[in-house]
């Protein structure tokens, strides 16, 4: 690869499944990408992408992360979700400032605030606040919650016809992460999205009753929405293996969504990419091999 062929964005969590997305839709826009990997391990169809090319990165590891970043202009951030992950981010954006990358589009989330009940609120507010402080141009991608998130409750649905939250019949204006791939692109590759603040969500407020509606319309058979009690919710959440921050820290999600501070909708994939945000339904008929 020529220098001048090389990469000049780095996509971080480039296998999970935005990341991997991402990595797909920039690939089909025939656009070259660095794609930063704990391990090769389970990377075969990320380098099976033209214009890939993949590197190792630690976000422990300032030295693998200057490493990761020579030459990159763009940096798309998004770590999992841990206890660790503010500081981890925070690494990033120290490195990516001294290795003179010019923007960051940083994956948050809807109603990121310091002063949330929230803890993954709080430390988006952290890291969002680190990159405005850092000079660097930024693009904040708050999306609400993903529609493929209950690609975690599957199993659930397809033995028992039913899935649980605590969440009693607040409306929420769940976003298909494929919308949320294609605006990170768009922020990636064309300008005018530079220090912009973008809310995302889908094109509708549903309740989990609603959700049931469309789960038993397009699969053909009824499936129960069960509201439960946090309580019952945070013991689930345990027994299928979650850990305990991340346990409670969906608890506080769940807590903010019933009280139905999740559940405005935004035009914003509409306004970027000019055509609809997809609705649940597109997104269970798209994924119905996964319930059924």
């Amino acid at each position: 690869m020529k220098h001048s062929d090389a990469p000049k964005i780095l996509i971080t969590g480039a296998t999970g499944t935005i990341g991997s997305e991402l990595a797909r839709q920039l690939s089909e826009k025939g656009i070259p990408f660095r794609a930063m990997v704990r391990s090769f391990e389970n990377t075969e169809s990320l380098a099976s992408l033209e214009g890939t090319e993949i590197v190792l990165g630690d976000f422990n590891d300032t030295a693998s992360l200057s490493n990761a970043l020579v030459g990159i202009e763009k940096a798309f951030l998004l770590t999992n979700s841990s206890e660790t992950a503010e500081q981890l981010q925070q690494n990033f954006v120290a490195v990516a400032q001294r290795s003179g990358v010019k923007q960051i589009v940083k994956l948050s989330q809807l109603h990121a605030s310091a002063d949330s009940p929230v803890r993954f609120l709080r430390y988006h507010a952290a890291v969002e606040a680190q990159i405005k402080q850092s000079g660097m141009k930024y693009t904040f991608l708050r999306p609400n919650l993903f529609m493929q998130g209950l690609l975690g409750f599957k199993d659930i649905i397809k033995q028992q016809n039913a899935f649980f939250a605590a969440i009693g019949d607040a409306k929420i204006s769940l976003v298909d992460i494929r919308d949320i791939a294609s605006i990170a692109a768009e922020a990636l590759t064309a300008s005018g999205h530079e220090n912009k603040v973008y809310n995302i969500t889908g094109p509708e407020a549903l309740t989990h009753m609603e959700l049931a509606a469309l789960f038993s319309e397009v699969l053909d058979k009824p499936i129960q929405f069960i509201d439960i009690a946090p309580e019952e919710m945070k013991a689930a959440l345990l027994s299928v293996g979650f850990p305990l921050w991340q346990a409670d820290g969906l608890i506080e999600d769940y807590a903010h969504y019933s009280r139905n501070e999740a559940s405005e909708v935004y035009a914003t994939v509409e306004d970027i990419l000019g055509k609809s945000a997809r609705q649940f339904k597109n997104f269970v008929e798209d994924f119905a091999e996964d319930f059924s």
